[in-house]
């Protein structure tokens, strides 16, 4: 921009206060215009939203229910009859479709899932020890530390994707994580992270004040604790993640649900379909809310996962390093540019990839890539 300043009638300090005057008007619709590009920028970030359902199979994700643990009265409690009416039907196809309607519906024609062994695409965990917390710290450190060994491990000292992206300008003070089993402010490590992290039967009252919330919060303390106080029903997690998502309207998000690994390990398998049935419903309410609304809409993508696999047989109540088969997991991708990675649909090629790849390549995907002060295993595209 140039500036001719016209002095004939005016004596030197007058002119000068002039040429002050234009130069900080011309300064100050620069920084306008910056400041409403960077704040155009803020908003246009995509949004990321994390899911897992813990130690679910990769078995029914891609065949629906198995009709050998059916039949068991120890697994089916007396009652096969109600699993075949609701999830039992003659060809994979429609078992899937009876398991999980949105993921063959949507996830299928609009994203991408992974890990079906029967195809040769396989996905596992690479930590050694096939139980939860080293399969969370896997999912969001993208580094299987063979010193996390234990889900009593104290404060996780590596650096996460959601702590990552919370130091970013679009992303900073708008991360927040809620779970059902109350050792996420471990695995996350709330105190260092710098974001909430609601988790097991503790209210998100902290973060949030208003009618809703207060109700939620008191349903949740004098709730049922069929897993005692370790952990809530995910209807609890479900409904006070789905209020602030939708009150606050954060930029990252995790949600992790937890009675799928529950009800295995009680050995009760129509309450372990039902749980991961209902799973996919909530998946897709939140899928179809951001689809419809301004700022998420085409402009959000969701990782959903599992922080561990479960035996073969009789023995998918189990999982541990002892336990054949409880190293395979699965994973699904939905968001505007997944198709960077490959084609959209059950992905059928032939493939191994890992857990640990997981953080790199959804913050690839969302144009922030996760870096750390440990090794992070790389973006699978």
């Amino acid at each position: 921009m140039k500036i001719k300043i016209i002095s004939h009638k005016c004596d030197s300090t007058t002119t000068f206060l002039i040429a002050l005057v234009i130069i900080q008007l011309f300064v100050s619709v620069q920084m306008h215009a910056q400041t409403n590009s960077n704040a155009k920028a803020n908003t246009n970030a995509p949004n990321l939203i994390i899911i897992t359902t813990d130690g679910f199979r990769w078995q029914e994700v891609f065949n629906g229910m198995n009709f050998d643990i059916a039949n068991q009265s120890k697994f089916n409690h007396g009652d096969s009859s109600y699993i075949y009416k609701k999830y039992g039907a003659n060809t994979i196809s429609e078992r899937q479709k009876l398991l999980m309607p949105f993921f063959w519906n949507t996830v299928t024609s609009q994203g991408q899932l992974y890990g079906n062994r029967n195809k040769e695409n396989k996905v596992d965990v690479a930590n050694p020890y096939w139980f939860s917390y080293p399969g969370y710290n896997e999912i969001f450190t993208g580094y299987p530390d063979t010193a996390i060994n234990s889900n009593e491990y104290p404060p996780n000292p590596h650096s996460n994707v959601l702590a990552f992206l919370n130091k970013q300008k679009p992303y900073q003070g708008k991360v927040v994580a809620f779970g059902a089993w109350d050792a996420y402010d471990r695995i996350l490590n709330e105190s260092v992270s710098g974001f909430p992290v609601i988790n097991g039967f503790e209210s998100f009252s902290s973060i949030l004040k208003d009618a809703t919330t207060d109700l939620l919060s008191s349903l949740l303390k004098d709730s049922y604790k069929p897993f005692k106080e370790v952990e809530c029903l995910d209807v609890f997690t479900h409904y006070q993640a789905m209020h602030y998502l939708k009150t606050k309207q954060p930029k990252a998000m995790y949600i992790s649900y937890g009675e799928t690994d529950e009800w295995a390990h009680h050995g009760n398998y129509s309450n372990y379909l039902d749980a991961v049935h209902q799973v996919d419903e909530w998946i897709g309410d939140i899928w179809n809310w951001a689809q419809t609304t301004p700022g998420y809409k085409d402009n959000t993508y969701i990782l959903v996962t599992t922080d561990h696999g479960r035996g073969f047989g009789n023995d998918w109540t189990d999982h541990g390093a002892d336990v054949k088969g409880a190293s395979s997991i699965w994973f699904a991708l939905l968001g505007p540019d997944v198709k960077k990675i490959g084609p959209l649909g059950e992905q059928t090629k032939d493939q191994q990839l890992f857990q640990k790849q997981l953080a790199a390549t959804i913050s690839k995907l969302i144009g922030y890539p996760f870096t750390a002060e440990h090794p992070v295993g790389p973006s699978i595209y």
